[in-house]
Parts: structure tokens; C-alpha cells; sequence
């Protein structure tokens, strides 16, 4: 079985991987930092952690995966792996939370097997808030993703689970208000 070696990606190369891959998202647009999972010299895999898009997250102390990418040459277990490395890489960073969201119809199993818990189910809703709608000429915006709602995965010391649960074909439970 082939291992993929684990190591820090340039910006641009983690974007094209993203815009390739990604089953429902563009490639991000800012980030902290950012793993590649390599086969020999070819990229197999993405991480990519930012300042957390939700204004109340964004202390200073929590960072956010905003994308998780996983190609199709990727050895197994390639995603947690990737989690688990940038989880260690935010803990020594004096980080002292870590956030990402999962669609309610994905059971995130590549994050429990990295140390993250269901936290919260949330609302999904369209990303036109703050300044995102001034981004864009009228009528020129298409978001990059549709709205569902999901569940926030944390990783994190004193992170408790939340009262959700995965169900065989979605999460259930309490939603944060």
C-alpha cells in the first residue's frame, strides 16, 4: 500500500487541486496554511485552514478547514491524516480551536478518525451577508456552494460533543440558535 507523504503546499497549488476536485466547492480564497498529501512528486490531497468565516469564531484563537480535498489517487485514510496534521500544526501554533462543517448528508468519518466531534448542527443559508453581495457586479454573483445545512465539527482542548447524532443517512439533533 502506498503512503502519501504530508507536507506544506503553496497557495496556488492547493487552489488549482481545489478548483479540480472539490465535489461542491471553488478553490478558497484566503488561508493561514495549507497541507498537500504527496504520491511521489504528484499532489493527491488538500487541507486548507483560514480565519473562520463566522465574525463570532474569529478570536484569534480559532482556526477553520475551509477546504478538505481528496483526489482520486489518494491511498486510504489520506483525509484524516491530513486533519489529524493540521489539528497538530494549529495546537502548536498557540491555536486553541479548530472548526470546519460537514453537510448534514456526509457522516465526516474521515474527521471523528482525526480526534474532531460533532459540535452543532447549523442552518445553512446563503454566504450574500456582510460584504459578500457588494463583492460582485448586480447579478454577477453565483455562490460556490448550495445551501444545506451541516454540522460543525471541532477539534480542540475542552471541545465537548454536542447533542447530535449521525443517523445512517444524516446528522439529527440540536442546531446552534
Amino acid at each position: 500500500m502506498t503512503s502519501a507523504a504530508i507536507r506544506h503546499v503553496k497557495r496556488k497549488e492547493a487552489r488549482a487541486f481545489v478548483a479540480k476536485y472539490h465535489s461542491h466547492h471553488d478553490a478558497h480564497v484566503g488561508e493561514i496554511y495549507a497541507l498537500g498529501a504527496y504520491v511521489g512528486a504528484l499532489l493527491v490531497a488538500v487541507v486548507v485552514a483560514a480565519r473562520p468565516v463566522a465574525a463570532t469564531l474569529d478570536t484569534g484563537d480559532v482556526w477553520e478547514v475551509t477546504r478538505l480535498c481528496v483526489g482520486p489517487e489518494a491511498p486510504h485514510c489520506t483525509a484524516s491524516r491530513l486533519l489529524g496534521r493540521i489539528g497538530r500544526i494549529a495546537t502548536l501554533s498557540g491555536v486553541e480551536r479548530m472548526v470546519s462543517y460537514v453537510r448534514v448528508d456526509e457522516p465526516g468519518t474521515c474527521y471523528a478518525a482525526a480526534g474532531w466531534v460533532p459540535v452543532a448542527l447549523t442552518k445553512g443559508r446563503p454566504h450574500t451577508t456582510g460584504n459578500r453581495s457588494l463583492r460582485w457586479l448586480p447579478h454577477m454573483y453565483e455562490p460556490s456552494s448550495e445551501v444545506i445545512d451541516r454540522v460543525r465539527m471541532e477539534r480542540g482542548p475542552g471541545v465537548k460533543r454536542g447533542a447530535v447524532s449521525w443517523d445512517g443517512a444524516r446528522w439529527i439533533g440540536g442546531a446552534d440558535a
